[in-house]
């Protein structure tokens, strides 16, 4: 898979409807999902030391530059629909960003219809860039640090993707870019911490020592 790493990649789930028109009874094949919620925070990492989360503002996709989205399946290879000839629509609504997209224009866009109506492929990723973000970090009770990361402005929405594996290496790195810089951080704040109760147990050690003279 081609990965951009000046691009960030989130999962989303991804369901079938087969709508028939009254008129003509022709089956058209539309898939949906939703690129993201707004105003729910998901963890996008965690491990002994950290929480990251992330929520996503609900106005962030107010000036996202959606000129020419398209699906693919796993970020590469055949275009199967595009916001350009029609059959793929993005837009937020109250819920989040709601994507649509009709497959039944062509062979490989009505095979990959089939596998998802049959639960083969079943899950998505979309490509986006962010113009905007607000930061915050506090003490969870169990000790660990606590980042919330909330997107408060899209830049560039450039794909919605079918994936074969969810957890997929464009969204593995995205996630290390993020928190790579986050855990250094707390690693270093440790070891300062670490070096100043060294220093006072030297001094506490020494003090009792020149008392006892």
């Amino acid at each position: 898979m081609p990965i951009n790493k000046d691009r960030e990649y989130r999962n989303m789930v991804l369901s079938a409807i087969q709508d028939e028109t009254p008129d003509t009874e022709e089956k058209r094949m539309i898939v949906t999902g939703y690129a993201t919620i707004f105003e729910e925070p998901y963890t996008l990492y965690q491990n002994d030391d950290l929480v990251y989360d992330e929520v996503v503002d609900r106005n962030a996709f107010e000036n996202t530059d959606m000129s020419d989205v398209i699906l693919q399946f796993d970020h590469e290879g055949r275009v199967f629909a595009r916001m350009s000839n029609n059959t793929l629509s993005v837009r937020p609504d109250e819920r989040g960003l709601l994507i649509e997209a009709d497959l039944g224009g062509t062979a490989s866009g009505r095979e990959l219809y089939e596998e998802i109506e049959k639960g083969y492929t079943n899950k998505m990723s979309f490509g986006f860039t962010i113009d905007g973000k607000e930061e915050s970090r506090n003490t969870l009770p169990d000790g660990r640090y606590h980042y919330l990361r909330r997107i408060t402005s899209v830049r560039k929405l450039y794909d919605v993707s079918a994936v074969s594996i969810p957890a997929n290496d464009a969204t593995s790195i995205s996630v290390r870019t993020l928190t790579d810089g986050v855990i250094e951080q707390i690693r270093a704040e440790r070891l300062e911490a670490e070096k100043l109760e060294l220093r006072r147990k030297k001094m506490l050690l020494q003090a009792k020592l020149n008392g006892g003279q």
